[in-house]
């Protein structure tokens, strides 16, 4: 208990720390802190990190699948009503592909928009079901981009704007103003309303993309795994059966253009060798003998 007191308070600190500097990390992770929660529901060949929760922190999840051909329009199904099943407030399907490239290579994808809460406990149980279509992760990425920052500083730009655009309409409401300095301070105050309108739609935006996570699944077929290439005994049988393949088609091919002509010169010969055939070469030779001038 000591220990888990401990860890905790020095987190505490070192979150006090960075606060007290102003600073935020683009992306943090905390390693120590779900280890004991999630160490019996981690999924086998991927680092069981969570980021930790930042608010202000907008992440974006990215994973790879190797799945067995016939299994991805299958496993697509299944993370599809996932999502479903948890509601358009808290999931929805923004993109899918399902491609055929060849006879035994398919790719395909699918995108979401998460609620920030469930993200990676969906990530998990996506990962889960592509094991049970005995496929793997080859490839996952969480980044992370400091948004509540860039609001911050967004925020106190719009203030210093507004403060001076109050400035410039005390001073237009002014008497004594000549034309020139007032086409000046009307300019300026249109540049500032734009500048404010620009900050309020860019807050706007970063403020949208707190709101949800984006996640997207890439599924290819095939047996190699991510840095290991395929597996060679697996690419040695398909490049001999491919081997084979082509050769026979190409007999096949060959067949197909020598034997009808073969066919056709063994009728001919069976006709010259038959009665018929003896009878036309006599007539023929008859022919040829009265055709002769007699001496």
């Amino acid at each position: 208990m000591l220990n888990k007191t401990s860890i905790l308070l020095a987190g505490c600190l070192v979150l006090a720390a960075c606060s007290d500097g102003g600073v935020r990390e683009e992306a943090s992770y905390d390693v120590a802190e779900n280890e004991a929660a999630e160490s019996a529901d981690s999924v086998a060949g991927s680092p069981n990190i969570s980021p930790t929760a930042a608010p202000g922190v907008a992440f974006n999840y990215r994973y790879a699948f190797r799945v067995p051909d016939v299994q991805i329009a299958a496993v697509q199904e299944v993370h599809a009503a996932a999502c479903e099943t948890l509601g358009i407030s808290r999931c929805r399907i923004t993109g899918m592909r399902y491609q055929l490239i060849d006879e035994d290579e398919v790719e395909g994808f699918l995108s979401f928009k998460l609620d920030p809460m469930i993200a990676r406990k969906f990530g998990k149980e996506a990962i889960s079901s592509v094991e049970k279509a005995e496929g793997i992760l080859v490839d996952s990425e969480i980044s992370g981009r400091d948004v509540g920052t860039q609001i911050d500083n967004s925020q106190r730009r719009s203030s210093d704007m507004g403060a001076e655009l109050k400035r410039i309409e005390r001073r237009l409401a002014a008497k004594g103003l000549g034309d020139r300095e007032r086409s000046e301070l009307q300019e300026q105050a249109e540049r500032l309303r734009g500048r404010l309108s620009s900050e309020k739609e860019t807050r706007r935006e970063d403020e949208a993309s707190l709101a949800t996570t984006p996640m997207q699944f890439s599924y290819s077929s095939g047996d190699g795994i991510l840095g290991l290439g395929r597996n060679p005994l697996s690419g040695a049988l398909d490049t001999s059966i491919g081997s084979f393949v082509t050769m026979a088609s190409f007999v096949i091919v060959a067949i197909g253009v020598i034997l009808p002509w073969l066919i056709l010169a063994i009728l001919l010969l069976l006709l010259w060798r038959s009665p018929l055939g003896r009878g036309a070469r006599g007539w023929f030779t008859k022919q040829a003998e009265l055709a002769e001038p007699q001496e």
